[in-house]
C-alpha cells in the first residue's frame, strides 16, 4: 500500500483532489488495473485516502493520516541517508496556556528529575509557543527522537504520566522543551520550562515570534 500511497503523493494528492482512473494508476505502479483498484480500496479502508467515484470519474485525496504515514517513512529514510543535525531551530508565537504549567512543574516527582536530568530548578510555569504548519516537520521529528525521559509517578491519589524533554536555548537562555506523553494540548503547541520566567526575562507578550534551538540528542 505504501508504494501506491507514495505514487499518489507524487501525482499531487497531498495538495489537491486528484482525478485518476484505476487504469492510469496501474500504469504508474506497474500493476494490473484490478490490482490498482484493489490497492485504492485498501488505502481507503485504512483511512489513508478519501475516494469518491461518480459519473465524472474517480477522485482521490490523501488524508492527514496518510500524510503522517508518508512523513514517518520520510523521516526513517532521512535517518538512513542523512545524519540528523545535533540541533534544530523551531520558530513559534508566544501564546497563553491553560494555567496548569505552574502546578505540574512544581510537582516534586517532576521537579527533582528536572533538576537532576536537565541541570536546573525550573520556574513554576511554562512558556507556550504555537508553531505554524511549516514548522510541524520539526515538531514531528521530536516525536521520533527519544529525548530525555522524565519518569511518570503517583502522588495525591493520581498518576502523572511520562514526559519527554529536550534541552534548548531560548534567545540565549537555558531552557528545556517538554512533551507530556499524555496531554490535552494540540500538537502545534510547545511547552518550555526554564530556571527563569521567560516572559519577564525576555519581555515577551502573546503574539511575539521567537526562535528555540533544540538539542536533539539526550
Amino acid at each position: 500500500m505504501l508504494e501506491t500511497l507514495k505514487q499518489l503523493a507524487l501525482m499531487g494528492a497531498t495538495r489537491k483532489v486528484l482525478r485518476i482512473s484505476s487504469k492510469e494508476l496501474a500504469g504508474k505502479i506497474n500493476q494490473s488495473t484490478q490490482t490498482a483498484a484493489r490497492k485504492l480500496k485498501e488505502l481507503e479502508e485504512a483511512g489513508l485516502i478519501e475516494r469518491i467515484i461518480s459519473r465524472d470519474g474517480q477522485f482521490v485525496v490523501i488524508t492527514e493520516k496518510g500524510r503522517d504515514v508518508l512523513h514517518r517513512e520520510y523521516l526513517d529514510y532521512k535517518k538512513v541517508f542523512e545524519e540528523l543535525p545535533e540541533t534544530v531551530v523551531i520558530k513559534g508565537k508566544v501564546t497563553s496556556g491553560v494555567g496548569e504549567g505552574a502546578y505540574y512543574v512544581s510537582l516534586e516527582g517532576y521537579r527533582k528529575q528536572f533538576i537532576t536530568k536537565l541541570g536546573f530548578d525550573p520556574f513554576p510555569g511554562t512558556l507556550n509557543l504555537k508553531i505554524p504548519k511549516e514548522q510541524m516537520f520539526f515538531r514531528k521529528l521530536l516525536d521520533r527522537e527519544p529525548g530525555i525521559k522524565i519518569e511518570g509517578f503517583s502522588a495525591e491519589n493520581r498518576t502523572f504520566g511520562e514526559v519527554k524533554a529536550f534541552s534548548c536555548n531560548v534567545e540565549g537562555l537555558k531552557a528545556a522543551l517538554v512533551i507530556p506523553q499524555r496531554t490535552h494540548y494540540p500538537g502545534d503547541i510547545l511547552e518550555i520550562i526554564s530556571p527563569v520566567k521567560l516572559r519577564d526575562e525576555l519581555g515577551l507578550k502573546n503574539g511575539d515570534l521567537i526562535e528555540v534551538e533544540v538539542v536533539l540528542s539526550g
